[in-house]
């Protein structure tokens, strides 16, 4: 019988270090760096065609933010899984040890493939070579780390160092993990030979991580252990309950628990660390972007519409408007429709500084794009002035928004592409396109696409108030109370 192999994918990282493109509530792994696929998306592919492993339906840990658009990416691609929801990040251990106890409902215990959703594989095969190796170790207990060959002395990376070969598969035993080095350090570990980077990928079984987290953490089981049993299910979701899990500790998997084996501590599991080789980077920062994209024969990278002359070593994306260059050198150029960012490569670290003084000012582009994403679809905010404001709305096939009224605005909506069914009051009727309706202020009305391509509308808002929070909800399909 096949070793069972449930997949645990985190994705509740915000990804500052690329803003503007990385927003809190649409961060990197929700976005299509690469190619088109997010980066959640292909971390949920990696396992594909792994057909000698009984691969399971993923365990996708996140929070409420970005619930709707990890559901319709993973409906996009016709997958399965079980996405459960934090009421507050409380870092990865917490979330590996609710994945553990989800894994284990059925009474099964399967290894569990912990896996970030925002980091980049280019060698598929040799990732996929590399969990083999790791399965066998995992199934008899051991806990399992993946170690990066490194071919620079990168100071952006935690390192592990590791000790003689375990046995034949080419695993090797952990002798410490180590903080990020300064460059003389890292340079001297990347000459030692047995220092890999670490990647932030385990391998274990389900029982093994929660005996290791009830021996170093107890108080983080328990916590966890109450927030998941007296969670409930809301559609495709599994809440944890909030008072429980928003009482249990923060720490990471390595700080918790992996640190711990290399130390000798009792009553652990021992470990082991696979090194892997398969184009791996987490897309930390927009030079690490730059350095894993194609590039031209000066070293550049265009995304969008841009133009380049005399350029070398350039990183320019754009999303809305031409981006043009001249004489650029190690630069990273990003284009939004609500900011721009300007940066050296060598100083991409630093970006989030710049986010740290947008939160400060408690800006707007920190907690969003202009265009924002509803489980029904989308909508842009293309214009606003005092006392109107035009929004450009995308509703999908077969989705509605939800039944509302507003105190301070009324609406006027134009159909541009497909056929819109409103309901007002207490009558409903449709409208094609390049027709329009009016909302009055104060009046209950619902929009739905009840056709099979999706439905465009300019939204013209007018009155004394035009925040988001103007809305009472009678009815929603999917289960918001806000939002």
């Amino acid at each position: 019988m096949k070793q069972l192999l449930v997949p645990v994918i985190l994705s509740g990282g915000s990804g500052t270090r690329l803003w503007p493109l990385s927003r809190e509530q649409y961060p990197k792994q929700l976005l299509p760096l690469i190619d088109e696929d997010s980066l959640f998306q292909a971390t949920v592919r990696r396992l594909d065609g792994l057909d000698d492993i009984a691969v399971q339906p993923p365990i996708i840990v996140s929070n409420e933010e970005y619930r709707f658009v990890i559901a319709e990416q993973l409906r996009l691609m016709h997958k399965q899984g079980t996405i459960i929801l934090e009421p507050c990040g409380r870092n990865t251990a917490p979330a590996l040890s609710i994945a553990a106890l989800a894994a284990m409902d059925n009474d099964s215990d399967p290894v569990l493939l912990v896996m970030p959703s925002d980091h980049v594989m280019t060698d598929i095969p040799a990732f996929q070579a590399s969990v083999r190796k790791g399965m066998p170790l995992a199934a008899d207990g051991l806990m399992v780390t993946f170690g990066i060959q490194p071919d620079a002395p990168e100071t952006g990376y935690g390192y592990i160092q590791h000790g003689p070969m375990l046995d034949e598969s080419g695993a090797f035993q952990i002798i410490r993990f180590v903080e990020k080095p300064d460059a003389a350090i890292a340079q001297q570990y990347l000459e030692a030979g047995n220092y890999l980077w670490n990647s932030g990928m385990f391998m274990m079984r389900a029982s093994v991580w929660l005996s290791a987290i009830a021996a170093c953490r107890r108080d983080m089981l328990e916590a966890c252990r109450s927030a998941w049993l007296q969670g409930s299910i809301d559609g495709d979701f599994r809440r944890l309950e909030k008072t429980a899990f928003t009482g249990c500790p923060g720490d990471s998997i390595d700080y918790a628990v992996m640190e711990q084996l290399s130390a000798g501590q009792l009553d652990l599991p021992s470990g082991a660390i696979v090194p892997l080789s398969a184009g791996w980077s987490d897309v930390g920062a927009w030079d690490a972007l730059w350095r894993t994209l194609p590039k031209d024969g000066a070293g550049n990278v265009m995304r969008g519409d841009v133009l380049l002359h005399d350029c070398r070593e350039t990183l320019a994306i754009s999303e809305n408007r031409l981006v043009a260059c001249i004489g650029t050198d190690n630069l990273v150029i990003i284009e939004t429709s609500d900011a721009v960012l300007v940066v050296h490569q060598s100083k991409t670290q630093e970006v989030k500084k710049i986010v740290d003084k947008l939160k400060q000012q408690a800006r707007p582009e920190i907690r969003s794009h202009r265009k924002i994403y509803r489980p029904w679809g989308w909508y842009d905010a293309v214009d606003a002035g005092e006392r109107f404001q035009v929004k450009r709305i995308v509703v999908n096939p077969g989705a509605a928004l939800s039944l509302q009224m507003h105190h301070h605005r009324a609406e006027h909506w134009i159909v541009v592409r497909g056929t819109a069914r409103v309901s007002r009051a207490d009558k409903a009727y449709l409208v094609s396109e390049n027709e329009s309706t009016y909302i009055p202020l104060g009046t209950p009305h619902r929009l739905e696409n009840p056709g099979r391509l999706p439905l465009e509308i300019i939204e013209v808002q007018s009155g004394s108030y035009l925040g988001e929070d103007d809305i009472i909800r009678f009815e929603d399909k999917y289960g918001r109370k806000e939002s």
